[in-house]
């Protein structure tokens, strides 16, 4: 299942491609606005392109490809779980778009006060950690298993490269390089899919063969009860994401910020039976696999050409670094404005801002990288699991609810989130309690503290600062207000793309004629015909905007 040459070359390409982004934005960011959430002028298109490749990593294609293997269609029922987070995310937009702050942290202290703005800011670090320490140590274990790098090198390596792309350009190459991984890694999941059902014989031959995995509720996952406290639970996980919550400060006005969130969602819903869909028919193609998350990639070895597996290898470690991106960008923006900026130095300008910015992406990303390594074997996986399920809800309800709710305070969110835990540990010790009737009494408990009628005494000076809170939320933005994309940008975006989806379309056709003989080179070829394609009505669509400003 190694890697072999032509997969190493278009690694490489794939790599310097990337590189070419990052480095090039790094000289169009000038201050912290653009490098957090890119001057507020991220089109809305990108910005949920962005979202949706951010909200999920190689953990789908490892442990939903897992529950697919096993359960069948089930593991897309859950995975669903995504939409209604979205969609929810979509109607609380506008809200979050007004608030206009560079991280998520920031409107808590009005909101509520200094204390669970810095409890959050803490708390909410302690947890992106852990998850982004799990995450790159999955890409490590990804790496290791079809390279001959150690496994600690291999996460050195994927730290450098994930810390590097960040530190140059910031929000607008976050963007740009999740909008560009996008368009691959459709194109090659695209590539497996009709490969492994036309391996395993079709819907009718896996009806047949195994029916129960054709059925949307198969399996422990398959319970009503579970599947309804999972969505609930996704809802409050994915609307209290730092990296969801920056997506509608990075866009233009109200309107864009909705679009993000109900485009993420339509993204989530048309995309997952593409990516799922091979695995539920795998148990055909290659039965009885003693770790079922690792079904996805021995599927693509066995199936896919040399050279476009690769690419598809390219995919799946980018899946996880556009979500590492996100997340590298998103806590140094906490920790620059919650933390540097309220705490040590309120009146740096710009350029100290940015060089802190870029000086704080550099020790996340060496202390997510060392932490990787550190855990290997230690069952960090089933410890981060717990951790996040005791924090995830005390923290995420008032934060949620504190763009929609005008009356529980800085006592109500305190509470939550110090009892909420408390809860969540006792619930997760509690024997024989299943996950989810725990993690339901967790949420109803929380919400009975959060609206509970305690005094909320506040100076006058603080209910003036509320009441002009809650009215910003309330008023829309002035025309005036909205950035614009520079003329510069537009430039630079339109010739990027167009560049990007040529060499994509050169390293797919080119990479796929020593197999065009087989069903996958072809596909592959087709494959690399839709980037050219893209790469020519995008230039037509340049020229016609070019001819009219002309005119």
């Amino acid at each position: 299942m190694m890697l072999q040459g032509l997969d190493y070359i278009a690694i490489l390409v794939y790599i310097l491609l990337m590189a070419f982004v990052g480095v090039l934005f790094g000289f169009l960011v000038k201050d912290s606005g653009s490098y957090f959430k890119g001057g507020g002028a991220i089109p809305w298109l990108m910005a949920a392109v962005t979202n949706f490749m951010g909200l999920f990593s190689t953990f789908v294609f490892i442990a939903y490809a897992g529950i697919a293997y096993e359960h069948g269609l089930v593991s897309m029922t859950v995975l669903w779980g995504f939409v209604p987070a979205c969609i929810v995310g979509g109607i609380l937009a506008k809200k979050w778009r007004r608030v206009g702050k560079t991280s998520p942290m920031e409107y808590l202290e009005t909101r509520y006060n200094f204390n669970v703005r810095q409890t959050m800011t803490w708390a909410g670090l302690v947890m992106r950690f852990l998850d982004n320490m799990v995450r790159l140590y999955a890409i490590g274990i990804l790496i290791t298993a079809v390279t001959p790098l150690s496994f600690a090198w291999s996460v050195v390596v994927s730290g450098i490269i994930v810390t590097g792309f960040n530190l140059f350009g910031g929000m607008w190459s976050v963007s740009i390089m999740s909008t560009i991984q996008f368009v691959i890694l459709i194109l090659v999941t695209i590539v497996l899919l009709p490969l492994s059902l036309g391996e395993a014989g079709g819907f009718a031959n896996m009806a047949a063969k195994m029916p129960e995995h054709l059925t949307w509720f198969n399996g422990p996952k398959g319970n009503l009860f579970w599947l309804g406290v999972f969505y609930v639970m996704s809802i409050i996980k994915q609307n209290e994401n730092w990296t969801f919550i920056q997506k509608f400060y990075c866009v233009r006005d109200e309107k864009s910020a909705r679009n993000v969130g109900l485009f993420t969602a339509l993204l989530f819903f048309v995309f997952i039976p593409v990516f799922l869909l091979p695995t539920v028919a795998a148990p055909l193609v290659v039965p009885g696999l003693e770790n079922p998350e690792m079904s996805y990639v021995i599927l693509s070895a066995k199936l896919l050409p040399v050279g476009i597996m690769g690419i598809m290898f390219s995919s799946l470690f980018a899946s996880t670094m556009s979500t590492l991106n996100a997340e590298f960008n998103v806590m140094s923006g906490v920790v620059t404005h919650d933390i540097y900026l309220r705490l040590f130095n309120p009146s740096a300008g710009d350029r100290q801002t940015l060089r802190v910015a870029r000086i704080s992406t550099v020790a996340i990303g060496v202390v997510i990288t060392l932490g990787a390594i550190l855990i290997n074997g230690t069952g960090v996986f089933e410890i981060n699991k717990l951790f996040s399920g005791i924090m995830a809800i005390p923290l995420g309800i008032p934060l949620i609810l504190g763009v929609i709710t005008k009356r529980p305070g800085g006592s109500a969110a305190t509470l939550t989130i110090i009892l909420g835990v408390c809860i969540g540990v006792v619930v997760n010790l509690i024997p024989g309690l299943s996950w989810e009737l725990g993690t339901l009494i967790e949420i109803l408990l929380c919400l009975a503290i959060y609206f509970f009628p305690y005094p909320n005494r506040v100076s006058e000076e603080k209910a003036a600062e509320l009441e002009a809170f809650h009215r910003q939320l309330s008023t829309p933005i002035r025309e005036e207000e909205k950035p614009a994309i520079s003329p510069q940008y537009k430039r630079v975006l339109s010739s990027l793309f167009i560049f990007c989806f040529v060499v994509a379309g050169v390293l797919f056709c080119v990479i796929s004629l020593p197999s065009l003989g087989s069903l996958g080179g072809k596909y592959s070829f087709i494959a690399g015909s839709a980037c050219f394609v893209l790469a020519a009505i995008l230039w037509l669509i340049k020229r016609i905007r070019k001819t009219n400003n002309q005119l």
